[in-house]
């Protein structure tokens, strides 16, 4: 009787019990050069990639310029560090095209017969359905991406990031790559000049 009482304890125990969901798997941080800390003046070099590389160059410059962590500098001598790298801002139409086609076709007879002027029997049926569909869209698209580096003047790529976009909420897709550059920068600049320095 005691030991049944245990048992009884035991498995009630067991059902209270709750199954706790492993704890998340720890985000991925990138690591980032200890000299970013020492950047302070950035030169914005020409990036490759044609007339709206151009573009993107300004708006990066801007971006940066508005974070306020780092300056911009026209003269390449007096920069820290230079920023380089490609861009690219394509507007594309997308096409969908496409043709649905049912068809049916049905036939019937019968023969009929002709005895002494009189003529027995004589059907005939038919049926046919057809159906037709076609579906042509054509999309308007804007993409635009950029890959830049921060390089010192011993040649050393102490930062980089890939940025691309089809547009934000507010902006265009070459002023949102600019905001999410400038952003990771930021970010990146602030997280390695908080980190505890090694003796």
């Amino acid at each position: 009787m005691i030991v049944a009482s245990i048992l009884l304890m035991a498995a009630a125990a067991g059902i209270d019990r709750k199954v706790e969901p492993p704890p998340p798997a720890p985000a991925v941080v990138r690591p980032v050069s200890p000299a970013l800390a020492g950047v302070r003046r950035v030169f914005v070099d020409r990036l490759t990639g044609g007339a709206t590389a151009a573009q993107l160059r300004d708006l990066i410059i801007s971006a940066i310029e508005s974070s306020g962590v780092l300056v911009i500098t026209e003269n390449e001598e007096r920069a820290d560090a230079t920023l380089r790298g490609a861009a690219e801002d394509l507007v594309f139409t997308d096409k969908f095209i496409s043709n649905d086609r049912i068809s049916e076709r049905s036939n019937s007879g019968q023969r009929s017969k002709t005895t002494k002027g009189i003529t027995r029997g004589g059907q005939y049926g038919g049926l046919s359905i057809s159906d037709s569909e076609s579906t042509h869209i054509e999309e308007r698209k804007h993409e635009a991406m950029a890959t830049v580096r921060l390089v010192t003047k011993d040649g050393d790529v102490i930062w980089s990031t890939t940025q691309e976009s089809r547009g934000g909420k507010f902006l265009g897709a070459s002023a949102d790559v600019a905001a999410r550059i400038a952003r990771q920068l930021t970010a990146d600049f602030d997280r390695v000049r908080k980190a505890p320095r090694l003796p």
